[in-house]
């Protein structure tokens, strides 16, 4: 009820993608798969009922009855049992509150926490794009990281194979070799594990949108980062206290637990309600009886038990409590513990909001640099990876240097690989934590991803995954 809007818009607005899964695809998906989100909508639609119930202790309660019974009696002198006597009885009540202030605040809280549950179905929403880009770009990660990890194998191998010829012609200490050889095993093995990587977060991506995902898109090449530029970061900060979902959810916790203190105060004061019946009763049979009608002093008339009766009624109830035992103030004590408890965890969430919305801005703000800083690092790896393999084959350079090159290449681009996905991330969790996080976030998000960026891996990683690709 709540999901299907969105996702039909989605599925009217995205365009068909036939070579590979987008972002917003994916979030699609996840929106009908994803159990967590399906226990969030299914807790506000129980939560919802709470009021109705609480609403409905306020308004005339009507029941009726009915019911038939047979006796018979016999006595201690003769034993004989009597003739069995039948009645039947119908009655209708109506009974309507008039004064009850416990019922009062009742309503109150329920209604608070109905409110509460509205926000806690955002903030599931909210967490579910965040779940679901993470799982995605944990993907891509994991294919940029294998990628690395098959390039640098195919190069130890190479190192290898060249230590080993020139061992073979003399030109070479046999200490090459087994330094070549170890870096070759442990590229072989690193492949091995990240091919697991990959396949784990495969795993990962299908357990929020319930199916199998391949073939996702990546970031171009080319990307560049932007920093958000609606708000300065205390800007960002007093929106995500004003519109954080979760923060907005205790705050109503806290009414609804400061209306349970009026409640289990109003336990002190007296209820007044108003009640109506109405009855009738019909009884037949049983022992006859000779009456005299005429008072001549001679019985002359036989009369059963047959009767029909009517009755009905009206009146005002007025209950003053007095003493239950200590239960009330007790109850009391106990609402104000729970309205401190509420207090306090309120507290603690609105300072984790101050303090991961500022983080994530300084994190956004601190990424760009560090997304430029580490593309530059893969750019000077790799001219020194090459320089130092030219030197080797004229001899300036042994066979340690270009393994150590080779290291510092697969580190350089493991780590901006890393600090792509991680910026795009962490725009995502500032949003979220200033509560303005929507699909059309997501949708910005999935306009940077190019459905040619690890086109290669990704039909390997498909085929490594038995998922057959789209034609």
């Amino acid at each position: 009820m709540i999901r299907r809007p969105l996702v039909l818009a989605l599925a009217l607005a995205l365009p068909s993608a036939a070579s590979a899964t987008d972002l917003m695809q994916t979030y699609e998906m996840a929106r009908n798969g994803d159990p967590t989100l399906a226990q969030a909508e299914a807790a506000r639609l129980s939560q919802k009922e709470g009021v109705v119930q609480a609403r409905a202790a306020l308004l005339p309660q009507v029941n009726g009855s009915a019911s038939i019974s047979k006796s018979n009696s016999k006595t201690v002198d003769n034993g004989d049992w009597s003739d069995t006597a039948t009645s039947r009885n119908y009655s209708g009540t109506v009974s309507q509150r008039l004064v009850d202030f416990s019922a009062f605040s009742t309503v109150k809280a329920q209604k608070a926490l109905s409110q509460s549950a509205d926000f806690d179905l955002d903030s599931a929403n909210d967490s579910l794009i965040t779940r679901t880009s993470a799982a995605y770009f944990n993907v891509l990660i994991a294919i940029e990281t294998l990628a690395s990890a098959e390039a640098a194998e195919a190069a130890y191998q190479k190192q290898f194979d060249y230590a080993q010829k020139r061992l073979d012609v003399g030109l070479a200490p046999i200490t090459d070799v087994h330094e070549a050889r170890a870096s070759y095993d442990s590229a072989r093995a690193t492949v091995i594990s990240q091919r697991n990587t990959l396949k784990d977060a495969y795993e990962a991506l299908s357990e929020i949108t319930g199916q199998p995902i391949t073939n996702l898109r990546g970031l171009p090449d080319d990307f560049k980062p932007q920093l958000p530029s609606e708000y300065s970061a205390q800007g960002w900060v007093d929106t995500a206290l004003a519109q954080n979902p979760a923060l907005k959810s205790l705050q109503l916790q806290v009414q609804s637990a400061q209306a349970g203190v009026s409640g289990a105060r109003a336990g002190h004061l007296p209820t007044l309600s108003l009640s109506g019946s109405y009855g009738r009763s019909t009884a037949w049979g049983g022992d006859s009886a000779a009456v005299d009608t005429d008072g001549d002093g001679v019985p002359d008339t036989i009369v059963g038990n047959n009767s029909d009766r009517d009755s009905r009624s009206i009146g005002l109830t007025l209950n003053v409590p007095i003493f239950s035992g200590g239960a009330t103030q007790s109850a009391v004590r106990q609402a104000i513990a729970q309205r401190d408890s509420a207090q306090d965890a309120y507290e603690q969430q609105r300072r984790a909001v101050v303090r991961n919305t500022r983080n994530a801005y300084q994190v956004l703000e601190a990424g760009i640099s560090e997304i430029e800083a580490r593309r530059s690092a893969v750019v000077s790896a790799r001219s020194a990876f090459d320089a130092s393999q030219v030197g080797l084959e004229v001899g300036t350079r042994t066979v340690l240097d270009v393994l150590t090159n080779q290291n510092n290449l697969v580190a350089a681009e493991e780590n901006y690989s890393l600090a792509k996905y991680n910026f795009l991330q962490n725009r995502l969790l500032l949003e979220a934590a200033a509560g303005t996080l929507d699909a059309a976030d997501l949708q910005d998000i999935n306009a940077l991803l190019s459905a040619d960026a690890n086109a290669r891996l990704n039909s390997e990683d498909a085929q490594l995954m038995g998922t057959p690709q789209p034609q």
